[in-house]
């Protein structure tokens, strides 16, 4: 009784889960007569090695063990700046211990008689690129269906997973470098020229900044520049960078933005009280004083809902996911302009040095995502507390970007916001007399000469405008106050007789006709 009981614990007791191998019957991707074509090329010509290793840059993107080997052997020798030949080739391979394993002097001599010039190793090269990554997809998704049958592994975990496991994978299908004749630049260049001559003052050579001065200076955000927007707490950072959101997005421009700060609701909020005449507090605070408001509130919604805004306002900091999001956007919605609010609140756990190194490390990451997507990078940032240490003045300089120098040197574009009325001073006069009461001081500018821009911050409203957007503004407020005045005065108290108080009396009368008086009948 007790042998049965055991078979049948044994037959059906319960069984770990079986991963399928991806593998397993099936060959996995590889070209191995290109490998051979390229490792040919290499050894025949060193020009083929400066494409190769541009684009090739681990032994494991070939399949066949011995081309591994003596790729590894290939990159030593250019590294160290050797030649590369079939003889420096062998030789090292002696070296390393590993020539057999390569196959030989009989196989490495037999690759190059397989290929006459390296007049096509980029393209091979490529090509053995797509394969490898192939086989990267397969191994990294056997890993995870094994994490995924673990039951005590965390969903989120996983998830986290094949995030880095799809961003890894996505960096080797950028490798290798683009690069442009000097010939071939100028050609750029002189389109560029052309087009500037006779652009309109509403063309833009790139991404509208959402205000009309800054766009005649600059001509737009430019595609792979890296903008750092600047300023000390209560100054109006991300206020300033929503302007620039709802006017690309009123051209359809799909715009993202990461907020490490505020929730999506206070963030569509603000662009409401900028793109509306309603004040914040009405939207956040009181609500509406008349019923009529709705019905304007109404259709504003539903233009603004047309607005290809993505927001991002999850919990997660750190700069691995901020990349994920953006590459994920501008894959699925084509963005136009990436912001980040703001720098100070991410975080980057592949660094463990100090806060300094790690904020330097975010900034050059900033710098090679807005390269890489090829639209430009609004990152926000807030500066040390030494502007407020300085008694003469308060308008912040590059010393004053909080944490790191590396700020400034990634940077193309450093832009910081000063309201003198903030601090209690005087407009500058310059600034005044345009009618305008911010500066928008562009510290570091690559494009040009560092300058200064004249805004208008209005406080009840919380937003900025430009000087004539804000006189017409102005206008209209006065006009709707006026309109409110005389819509609320009291009508005035008339007595019957008042109402011919004004008329003359007339001299003539039914009998003869006669008008005597001057006044014409």
């Amino acid at each position: 009784m007790t042998a049965l009981k055991n078979e049948y614990q044994l037959k059906y007791k319960k069984q770990d889960p079986v991963v399928i191998d991806l593998l397993k019957g099936k060959v996995p991707p590889q070209a191995i007569d290109v490998e051979m074509a390229v490792l040919g090329a290499m050894m025949i010509d060193s020009k083929g090695c400066d494409e190769c290793l541009l684009i090739l840059k681990t032994a494991d993107v070939f399949y066949d063990e011995k081309h591994k080997v003596i790729f590894e052997a290939i990159s030593e020798l250019y590294d160290s700046g050797s030649g590369v030949d079939i003889l420096t080739v062998s030789q090292r391979l002696k070296t390393m211990g590993k020539l057999e394993v390569a196959g030989g002097d009989y196989y490495i001599i037999s690759l190059s008689q397989k290929i006459s010039s390296s007049a096509h190793i980029e393209f091979h090269s490529r090509i053995l690129l797509q394969f490898y990554i192939k086989r990267r997809v397969i191994l990294e998704s056997s890993k995870l269906l094994s994490i995924a049958y673990d039951d005590d592994k965390d969903s989120l975990e996983l998830l986290q997973q094949m995030s880095e496991v799809v961003d890894d994978i996505s960096e080797i299908s950028f490798s290798g470098r683009k690069s442009n004749t000097y010939a071939q630049m100028l050609d750029i260049i002189e389109k560029r020229i052309e087009f500037l001559t006779h652009q309109s003052e509403e063309e833009l050579t790139g991404v509208h900044t959402g205000y009309k001065k800054l766009n005649l200076q600059t001509s737009g955000y430019q595609p792979g520049e890296l903008i750092v927007v600047a300023a000390r707490p209560g100054m109006g950072k991300t206020a300033y960078v929503l302007k620039t959101v709802i006017e690309n997005a009123k051209k359809g421009d799909a715009i993202g933005f990461i907020s490490l700060e505020m929730s999506a609701y206070q963030l569509v909020s603000r662009t409401v009280a900028i793109d509306t005449n309603f004040h914040l507090s009405q939207i956040t605070k009181k609500g509406f004083e008349k019923a009529e408001y709705f019905t304007t509130f109404s259709k504003h919604k539903h233009r603004m809902k047309n607005y290809p805004i993505l927001i991002d306002d999850s919990a997660s900091s750190d700069v691995r996911d901020i990349i994920a999001t953006a590459r994920s956007w501008k894959r699925k919605e084509d963005i136009k302009l990436l912001i980040i609010d703001y720098l100070q609140l991410a975080g980057d756990s592949s660094k463990s040095g100090n806060r300094e190194q790690e904020i330097s490390s975010i900034s050059r990451k900033m710098k090679l995502l807005a390269k890489e997507l090829s639209i430009p990078v609004i990152v926000l940032s807030q500066l040390s507390r030494a502007v407020e240490s300085r008694g003469s003045s308060r308008r912040p300089l590059l010393s004053d970007l909080r944490e790191s120098g590396a700020i400034e040197q990634d940077a193309d574009i450093v832009e910081f916001i000063y309201r003198a009325d903030y601090y209690g001073y005087e407009v500058d006069p310059d600034i005044e007399s345009i009618g305008a009461n911010t500066e928008i001081i562009f510290a570091k500018y690559r494009g040009g000469a560092p300058f200064t821009a004249g805004i208008c911050w209005v406080g009840d409203k919380t937003k900025f405008m430009d000087v004539e957007d804000y006189n017409l503004y102005q206008e209209e407020e006065e006009t709707e106050r006026v309109n409110k005045i005389q819509k609320n005065a009291p009508l005035p108290n008339m007595q019957p007789s008042d109402a011919f108080g004004n008329a003359k009396p007339t001299n003539w009368s039914i009998e003869d006709k006669t008008n005597t008086d001057d006044t014409p009948f």
